[in-house]
């Protein structure tokens, strides 16, 4: 037996630390590591079952060509490269690199990939790309970034009150230690747990108040919560009036929230509304978390926005028990100011240098540059000239500088349906018809690595569709997926136990913690990680001449300092480099690493600009010194593939991370006060007579997660993946647990298992994501995408309506 290995869970965005025991490729015994400084031992029990992961599918041991018969052929690595660079090439040549479309770049683990395959995007001028993000999260990205430009967690283990909005994390987890932190709190009668969800889940059942709004109305029960806090006084003035800027017409605009309206339309007692509003008050502490019950349910935006009242204006901030704004290693999106992207692709390296200038601001609003002090001149001048300009993102979410927040006018568009991008990312629902029909700007090419979206994204077969229209699609997976299915090419990756990998969710206070997982086995022969699949495609573009290269290489074989300096000064130099950095990093820096680590070196340059941008946090974590020694101490520390605690802050920290020269947040977001008002007379309901039930698609269920594990033996329970029914309708239907209906939308229709259960209320069913994927043992359980529709999505951020999908149920046979 071998020895124990220290790894991390994959499944969701905890990525707990685990243990692991390999014995000939499989992970054979796996347990929670405790060790590690987030999660300190703990695990759900989906970790336990990863080995379905690394061996429960059929891998991909060699690139793969499309034949015009749509059947495959092996092909070489070598072919494979050249090939796919000269078909890259020649659309940029005709249609321009701006009609070469990205999606993905990583599952919940493994981002390491992205760091260079972002300079693949700068080497080809791509600027258009997305990830499951943004059918998630773009639209509190949005909020984050106009109320105080970074992303917000709760200190849930030490809040007195919590609210959950749309969240189930008894199976969805993401934050530590979730289920011992939700049974303390459940069994303290001091602490109160608020459930805002149209179903009784599991988190709702524990809940000391649930919600249960009928579904699609969160929005009348959030007003109507704000509302009663700010109607009966209930508001901290203090915190507003130090805190805050624009505070009057958010505050007016919920003065005029008609309660008991509201709680009709939502459902909900209005005296329960009351209660739970004055709790929230009284509260010494409080912290909130939206999830997608309601960011994938109308008024997602909207949504964000007033569940961030409820702390705001209580002043649950940079305390123990509440909110937080947090550092980050390396960020998985960014965009300017009010949301509105950039126009070129920027890696994680390329955001945290542009980050360096997010310091003062002068009196008409110019960010001031600030570059170490410590860089030698021949750096530090060039560097200085080359940032001075608007501020970049260096969050999760949207940055500015002073003055009032760019107007959505300001707001970069997509080419062809003119969706709003939020973080960078092109929303998920508009991909498909900015590659379909004939407009001179549609996508040419699309590349898609380590996801799954003709699976994953609304309305499934509108995704094949566009993927065979392009003029190009590669796909980078471990399996052949029901993306990799379409493609003209697919390249085998190394899973990610036989890599080095990690992850960018790096959102913990007041400690926070990064992990590069080393790699367990060697990869499977014919695979390749993904860092060294981008070297070999940028090797065959050369978007960097040698003598740039030469250089590098020689300053990396003298010394950490000498290839820092000779680094940064190549970058200050030619600013078109910083695009390159990752694939810079791996050519030169990369050559003198560990035996096999040649593709954490873009690690090093995050190291280095974590340190820089966070001298004090990163400080206390551990990494002092001069000039580099902090980054490079950290870098080295990262290298052990362990947790690290890569910054420690204190709670008054969190006031540090407000991306405004003031410190204050900025309320008013006139866009979003405007459909506050509107719910006056908006309409509530959005079924039919023709479909009268609301389905929710993709539910979290205890044996489901995401597609990446596809062996349908792992589900110990409901293997078919249950629709799930209230008795009510069940009895309406005349059915019973185990018999089956057939759902029908307006996109399509499938046959279910009927699970009769009370978590259900009358109209509302659900189904379990992670279903319907092909297998060599059957392919149990309905594909939700292929019920879900393009044109039901958010006003602005354009996320999907996956849990609110009218409906009807028929009788099978």
């Amino acid at each position: 037996m071998s020895e124990w290995q220290k790894s991390a869970c994959i499944l969701c965005e905890c990525n707990c630390g685990i243990e692991v025991q390999v014995d000939d490729r499989h992970l054979l015994k796996i347990r929670g590591d405790k060790s590690h400084p987030g999660s300190e031992g703990y695990t759900c029990e989906k970790p336990l079952r990863l080995d379905r992961y690394q061996n429960g599918t059929a891998r991909l041991t060699s690139p793969l060509r499309r034949r015009p018969d749509g059947t495959y052929e092996e092909i070489s690595w070598d072919t494979a490269i050249r090939e796919i660079a000269s078909r890259l090439t020649a659309i940029r040549d005709e249609h321009g690199g701006d009609k070469i479309f990205f999606y993905g770049g990583g599952g919940q683990g493994n981002h390491l990939g992205a760091t260079y395959g972002q300079s693949l995007q700068a080497a080809l001028g791509a600027k258009y790309r997305s990830n499951a993000l943004a059918q998630e999260k773009t639209g509190e990205m949005y909020v984050d970034g106009r109320l105080y430009g970074g992303h917000t967690k709760g200190d849930f283990e030490h809040a007195e009150v919590v609210v959950f909005i749309g969240k189930n994390p008894w199976q969805s987890h993401s934050f530590p230690r979730t289920r011992p932190v939700l049974k303390e709190m459940a069994a303290d009668p001091h602490r109160c747990m608020v459930v805002l969800d149209p179903r009784r889940s599991e988190t709702a059942a524990m809940a000391d108040i649930h919600l249960q709004v009928k579904p699609g109305t969160d929005a009348w029960c959030i007003a109507a919560l704000v509302g009663v806090l700010v109607q009966e006084d209930l508001v901290d003035h203090d915190f507003i009036e130090r805190h805050t800027t624009g505070a009057l017409p958010v505050l007016a605009a919920f003065a005029d929230v008609d309660i008991a309206g509201y709680a009709t339309r939502c459902g909900v007692p209005e005296e329960l509304i009351r209660t739970t509003a004055r709790r929230i008050a009284a509260a010494q502490s409080v912290c909130t978390y939206e999830d997608l019950g309601t960011q994938q349910a109308p008024h997602s935006t909207l949504n964000s926005y007033m569940q961030k009242m409820l702390w705001i204006l209580t002043g649950n901030f940079a305390k123990q028990g509440g909110m937080f704004l947090h550092s980050t290693f390396a960020p998985i999106a960014g965009a300017a100011p009010g949301g509105a992207s950039s126009h070129r692709p920027r890696s994680p390296l390329q955001r945290a240098l542009a980050g360096l200038q997010a310091a003062a601001v002068d009196s008409v609003g110019a960010a001031a540059v600030r570059v170490p002090a410590f860089l030698p001149d021949v750096v530090a001048v060039p560097l200085a000239v080359r940032l001075r300009g608007p501020v970049a993102a260096v969050a999760n979410g949207p940055t500015r500088t002073a003055g009032p927040p760019r107007s959505p006018a300001a707001d970069r568009r997509t080419p062809v349906t003119g969706a709003r991008i939020i973080a960078g990312l092109v929303p998920c629902n508009s991909i498909a018809e900015e590659c379909l029909g004939n407009h001179p700007d549609r996508m040419r090419a699309l590349w898609i690595d380590s996801v799954n979206p003709a699976h994953s994204l609304a309305d499934s077969e509108s995704f094949r569709r566009a993927m065979r229209a392009v003029e190009l699609s590669v796909v980078i997976d471990i399996a052949m997926t029901e993306t990799a299915q379409q493609a003209d090419y697919v390249l085998p990756a190394s899973t990610q136990f036989e890599k080095w990998e990690c992850t960018f969710f790096n959102v913990d206070f007041p400690t926070n913690v990064f992990h590069l997982r080393r790699p367990m086995m060697p990869p499977l022969p014919g695979t390749l990680p993904e860092p060294e699949i981008y070297a070999r495609l940028l090797r065959e573009l050369h978007p960097v001449d040698e003598k740039v290269l030469a250089p590098l290489r020689r300053a990396a074989r003298k010394g950490r300092t000498q290839f820092a300096i000779a680094f940064f000064a190549a970058v200050a130099a030619e600013p078109r480099l910083m695009g390159l950095a990752g694939y810079l990093l791996h050519e030169t820096l990369g050559e003198v690493l560990p035996e096999g680590a040649r593709g954490t070196a873009s690690l090093w340059g995050i190291s280095q600009l974590c340190t820089m941008s966070n001298p004090a946090a990163t400080a206390r974590a551990g990494f002092t010194g001069s000039g580099f020694e902090p980054g490079n101490a950290l870098f080295d520390r990262i290298l052990t593939g362990e947790a690290v605690a890569f910054t420690v802050d204190d709670y008054a920290d969190a006031w540090s991370y407000t991306r405004r020269p003031d410190k204050r947040f900025t309320l008013e977001i006139p866009e979003l006060l405007e459909h506050l008002r509107a719910l006056k007379t908006a309409e509530s309901s959005w079924t039919t007579e023709e479909f009268p039930m609301v389905l929710s698609a993709g539910e979290r269920r205890a044996f489901t997660a995401n597609t990446i594990i596809r062996d349908p033996s792992w589900r110990r329970r409901d293997a078919q993946g249950a629709l799930r029914i209230c008795p009510e309708d069940a009895a309406a239907y005349g059915v019973e647990t185990g018999d089956s209906l057939r759902v029908v939308t307006e996109k399509g229709a499938a046959v279910a298992v009927v699970e009769v259960t009370d978590q259900m209320q009358a109209g509302h069913i659900s189904l379990p994501n992670g279903l319907g994927v092909g297998h060599a043992d059957g392919t149990p359980g309905v594909a939700p995408n292929e019920l879900t529709s393009l044109h039901h999505k958010d006003f602005l951020a354009g996320t999907p309506w996956h849990k609110y999908v009218p409906a009807r149920l028929e009788p099978v046979g």
